[in-house]
């Protein structure tokens, strides 16, 4: 079976579309990942979100160790059999959330020694520990271990930072390729950083190819820049990349920011605001975002999205939808959430259809007209 294969159909400027043969399934390219945080995306059923689109989810390796453990999902037959999802999962390194833990951690070469945030216990994570949780995980998409530092350190503080995440790189890829039976069926992508500067990522870019990845991520962005500054970096960062690899933006986005970032020649995304939003009242159409707290809607009778072909809005109206999120209905949070996840796959798939049809630039200038223009309507 293949182990991993990146295989690129079309491409419609810096746009492409493609698929990643692995042995848990086919990944469609551009591809959104639902955050399964702790082997769940929150208020959805596994089989709920594979019935929206998704090919792949993400899983987390911060919160997973600690709980319920890395060791405990491996003697529970591994993170698939555990959640129930039998496609692909990529599992992030920790690196993230340890950084957003800046008053709970000490950083030095060897690692993070942090607190956890649910009960105090010290642990440590190293390249080579990262490497072990997503091995007991048995994720299908291994990340490198890095720091990412925010984009407004200063430049040496950002180098400094840069570096030590290409010699992590570097470690870490020796010991997912200890790995056995594991390393033989799964792939590691590496990271980039270098925050904003076109110099550190091309130093980072160099780095990574020079270790060798199975794909690439951009890391260190949409932690606080603003799109304008997230843009004028993916107007570079994805061209430092290997053209034969996956680039995976993570942490990304708003459904405007996934078409920005598709146009510049960005295969892979995730993030939490289709789930997160959703539990908190608010849609994502294709008119634009709608907030359902909003008394207009107590009334409204049209489906949240009439070009939506998800089964809440073939089911549901905005009304019952807006008294249920009022009412702090858990059904609430689950129809909201499906239909944002629902919505997200649906993006990915016409930009797909797009870019192979040749009319990615009007389709992504027809979408920003209508999303940042309609107000929902």
């Amino acid at each position: 079976m293949t182990r991993f294969a990146f295989t690129i159909h079309a491409t419609d400027g810096r746009a492409r579309t493609g698929e990643i043969a692995m042995q848990r399934g086919t990944i469609r390219t551009p591809a959104f990942m639902p955050v399964g945080t702790a082997a769940t995306v929150k208020a959805m059923k596994p089989e709920t979100v594979r019935a929206t689109g998704a090919d792949i989810i993400l899983g987390n390796t911060y919160h997973l160790m600690l709980r319920p453990g890395a060791e405990r999902v491996a003697r529970l037959g591994g993170l698939h059999r555990f959640m129930n999802w039998h496609c692909p999962i990529l599992t992030d390194s920790g690196g993230y959330q340890v950084m957003s833990l800046s008053d709970l951690r000490k950083l030095t070469e060897e690692g993070v020694e942090f607190r956890s945030h649910i009960d105090g216990s010290r642990h440590m994570l190293t390249p080579e520990r990262s490497m072990e949780i997503q091995r007991l995980l048995g994720s299908d998409i291994v990340m490198a271990f890095d720091e990412c530092p925010r984009a407004d350190q200063p430049r040496d503080v950002i180098a400094a930072s840069m570096e030590m995440s290409m010699r992590w790189a570097r470690r870490s890829r020796a010991a997912f390729d200890a790995g056995g039976e594991h390393a033989a069926g799964a792939a590691l992508f590496g990271i980039q950083q270098g925050a904003l500067d076109r110099d550190l990522r091309q130093a980072s870019a160099e780095a990574l190819t020079d270790i060798g990845f199975d794909g690439y991520a951009i890391g260190g962005l949409a932690v606080g820049e603003g799109q304008e500054a997230m843009f004028a970096t993916l107007d570079f960062a994805p061209g430092q990349l290997p053209a034969d690899r996956p680039r995976y933006l993570m942490g990304v986005g708003k459904p405007d920011d996934l078409v920005g970032a598709v146009e510049r020649g960005v295969d892979m995304f995730d993030c939490v605001l289709p789930s997160r939003s959703g539990r908190n009242g608010q849609a994502f159409t294709w008119a634009g975002p709608l907030n359902l707290r909003n008394a207009r809607f107590a009334e409204d009778s049209e489906p949240l999205d009439q070009r939506c072909a998800c089964s809440v809005c073939s089911t549901y109206t905005r009304a019952y939808l807006h008294h249920l999120v009022k009412a702090g209905e858990i059904l609430g949070a689950m129809l909201m959430t499906e239909h944002n996840i629902a919505f997200y796959q649906q993006l990915m798939q016409a930009m797909r259809d797009a870019i192979v049809a040749g009319t990615f630039a009007s389709f992504a200038d027809a979408f920003r007209d209508d999303y940042c223009a309609g107000g929902g309507k």
